[in-house]
């Protein structure tokens, strides 16, 4: 049941998504319970919820004197803590990353297809001015009562 709240809330955030290279490379990501194991275990470290917990566990570990000073237990347990969630910031950066690579790649398939664009822009504005300048050669050449240049 949790997997399913948790893709719901994942579809949910997808709908967000304005671009639809981005919405294809999270519906990807979604896919794999790797990854959202880690989104959800990087949402969590980085809220507010996370420090309360952590504030009220010192707190009890402290006031209720589970070890003495200097804490040893919980020093490591913390040390411990630091190195999963540098992994976990590590894997979001990454997560970044990817996020902008596909919207790098898809600026480069647009301004490849803009540059396509107006290369056929270009061709047609010269055949407009071949076509104009034609024309108002035959009709400068018809209001002088010359007979038009033609190249057949």
């Amino acid at each position: 049941m949790a997997a399913i709240s948790h893709k719901n809330d994942l579809l949910s955030r997808l709908k967000m998504e304005p671009n639809p290279a981005l919405l294809e490379h999270a519906r990807k990501r979604a896919e794999s319970v790797q990854n959202r194991i880690a989104d959800r275990i990087t949402t969590f470290a980085g809220s507010m919820a996370f420090v309360y917990i952590h504030i009220i566990w010192f707190g009890c570990w402290i006031g209720f004197r589970v070890e003495k000073y200097p804490y040893g237990l919980l020093t490591m347990i913390v040390s411990l803590e630091a190195i999963f969630l540098s992994t976990f910031v590590m894997i979001s950066q990454n997560r970044a990353d990817a996020k902008r690579q596909v919207i790098a790649d898809q600026q480069w398939q647009t301004v490849q297809e803009e540059d396509r664009q107006n290369v056929q822009l270009l061709d047609l504005s010269k055949q407009i001015l071949d076509l104009t300048t034609a024309v108002h050669a035959y009709a400068t050449a018809r209001s002088d009562g010359v007979a038009p240049k033609t190249d057949g």
